[in-house]
């Protein structure tokens, strides 16, 4: 596979994942423009995603809008990771709720991953992509991660982690069980500028599902402005997580 190639299938990701936070029609201009693509090579890039039946072309406004075709392709997925839960409600009520960036997290190796987001128009939002991934060891949804993990699994993983040349200083077991001890008996993990310096997550994990996949739902935003509403965000996260699951 060649590095044309790798980067054409990026860009068609990346292509919708600009339509799903903008959500209206989007000109060439605006795509290229806001992913930095050349506008040749955006151009083609676009009318091959028309061609394939991803996407709609106006003549009369110049604009691309997704087809049903993309949203009756990963329909499955939903109802296979959480069944009846409808996520993507609960995403948007926690934040028209607290006014703060809503993410979607699962374990990836020794990451947590955000795998959807809905941001907010507050401003100084907490604004990642979805992909970002964030070490286990050391960020909010991580804990939450490794406390569904026993004391023996939790030491494999920071052997693991620490294997890295780059983290320093090293973990070790008794920092690493502190947090994850601290995470259980709240229930939720605050973590505060842990990765971006002023910035911190709220979050809480979400019922294990017939998948077998764990997900994590939290709050993104400046520390000083999550701290303020720290009280009804963990207890907006509790009733959502109650009301859409059905469990604590």
């Amino acid at each position: 596979m060649t590095d044309t190639t790798i980067k054409s299938a990026r860009r068609v990701f990346e292509i919708f994942e600009y339509f799903d936070r903008e959500r209206r029609p989007l000109g060439l201009k605006e795509i290229v423009g806001r992913l930095g693509y050349p506008p040749s090579s955006g151009s083609v890039l676009l009318k091959s995603i028309v061609a394939q039946g991803y996407l709609d072309y106006d003549q009369a406004s110049r604009t691309y809008f997704p087809t049903m075709r993309i949203a009756a392709l990963g329909a499955w997925v939903h109802k296979s990771l959480f069944g009846e839960n409808n996520i993507t409600r609960l995403m948007e009520h926690l934040r028209q709720a607290t006014g703060e960036t809503v993410i979607l997290a699962t374990q990836s190796g020794l990451h947590a991953q955000y795998v959807h987001l809905v941001h907010s128009g507050e401003p100084l939002q907490f604004s990642v992509p979805p992909g970002t991934r964030r070490p286990l060891a050391n960020s909010g949804m991580g804990w939450l991660f490794l406390s569904t993990h026993t004391p023996a699994e939790i030491d494999r993983l920071r052997r693991r982690i620490n294997a890295n040349r780059s983290v320093k200083p090293k973990l070790t077991q008794e920092e690493l069980m502190k947090r994850v001890v601290q995470v259980r008996a709240r229930g939720y993990a605050f973590s505060k500028g842990s990765i971006s310096e002023g910035a911190g997550i709220i979050a809480m994990l979400l019922p294990a599902e017939g998948s077998g996949r764990r997900f994590a739902i939290g709050l993104g935003g400046p520390v000083r402005r999550l701290e303020r509403k720290e009280k009804v965000i963990v207890q907006e996260l509790r009733d959502g997580i109650a009301t859409n699951f059905g469990k604590p």
